[in-house]
């Protein structure tokens, strides 16, 4: 049931990508451009991920457990630190530099091949990365 479940959400967040045209990077580029020519639609997309989210923790906290799972999986971490910081900047940059990030960038290897694959290559490179930093302990 889980995993009916995770597809189900997986099919409904990317149907929401391409629906609010977050999978082409010129819209995205363009609500990035505020100083520009700024498409602000992608507003919406934001308000609407931010409301459900403020649902989701919502239902948490009325529950005592989630129905397919054993515990809540929510982060534990409350700190803003050095990781965070540096984490988002990088991401932030990767972002607008693309018009891709990786949810998006993931259908680009379809919709847009030429650059979804030096995208997701450069993704499973920074994340193999993390990973090997993590692996060896180093903070």
């Amino acid at each position: 049931m889980s995993a009916i479940v995770t597809l189900l959400a997986g099919i409904m967040f990317g149907l929401g990508l391409a629906f609010s045209e977050m999978t082409n990077p010129a819209v995205v580029i363009g609500f990035l451009d505020i100083f520009g020519n700024w498409n602000p639609s992608l507003i919406i997309v934001m308000a609407s991920a931010i409301a459900i989210g403020m649902i989701g923790y919502l239902i948490i906290n009325k529950q005592i457990k989630p129905l397919l799972s054993s515990e809540w999986q929510v982060p534990k971490l409350r700190q803003i630190d050095a990781k965070l910081i540096i984490g988002a900047v990088l991401f932030g940059i990767g972002w607008g530099l693309s018009g891709y990030c990786p949810g998006p960038g993931l259908t680009a290897v379809v919709n847009n091949p030429s650059e979804g694959v030096y995208f997701v290559l450069a993704l499973i490179l920074g994340s193999g990365l993390h990973f090997l930093q993590s692996f060896s302990g180093r903070k």
